[in-house]
């Protein structure tokens, strides 16, 4: 069971999680919100509830925090702190694109919508490693609404998901 405590870790996830998003919605694509329009509202629902909690968890449990002695949970924060770098690498391509839109949801390494499956293995992955379990099934609503409304916009644009 996890204990309460500030996660240092979970605030550095939310700072790279928050600033590549604050620089896209001060200009998004222009067709983006035609796409949003479209969004189920149970995937919107999902998505914002699992956003509110996923963000709450990640600051709140300590056990996320790295912690000795390193054992065969490590591998789950390893994996998590390259899902989260892989993340912002996609941010790097999708801010350096001339096709914004396309850029959003185009996969990089063969990870489809990494913009949104990306941050959602992070936390989940740190959940894991953390043995928080709130955090896990947090991310596993936000997963459900914000991978799922991400893969309904590139659908809609008839780009591959390969």
């Amino acid at each position: 069971m996890s204990s309460f405590g500030f996660s240092w870790i979970g605030a550095l996830y939310l700072i790279a999680l928050f600033v590549p998003n604050i620089l896209w919605a001060r200009n998004k694509p222009e067709s983006y919100d035609k796409l949003a329009s479209h969004e189920a509202p149970w995937m919107v629902w999902c998505e914002r509830i699992g956003e509110v909690l996923t963000c709450t968890c990640a600051a709140i449990f300590a056990e996320t925090n790295p912690h000795a002695p390193i054992d065969v949970w490590t591998s789950w924060l390893v994996f998590s702190v390259s899902c989260m770098f892989l993340y912002l690498a996609s941010w790097r391509i999708y801010f350096t694109s001339t096709e914004k839109l396309e850029a959003m949801y185009a996969p990089v390494m063969g990870i489809p919508v990494p913009l949104a499956s990306l941050p959602v293995a992070a936390f989940l992955l740190l959940g894991i490693y953390g043995h928080a379990w709130p955090l896990v099934a947090a991310t596993v609503i936000l997963g459900i609404g914000h991978i799922g409304i991400h893969v309904c916009h590139a659908k809609e644009l008839g780009l591959s998901l390969r």
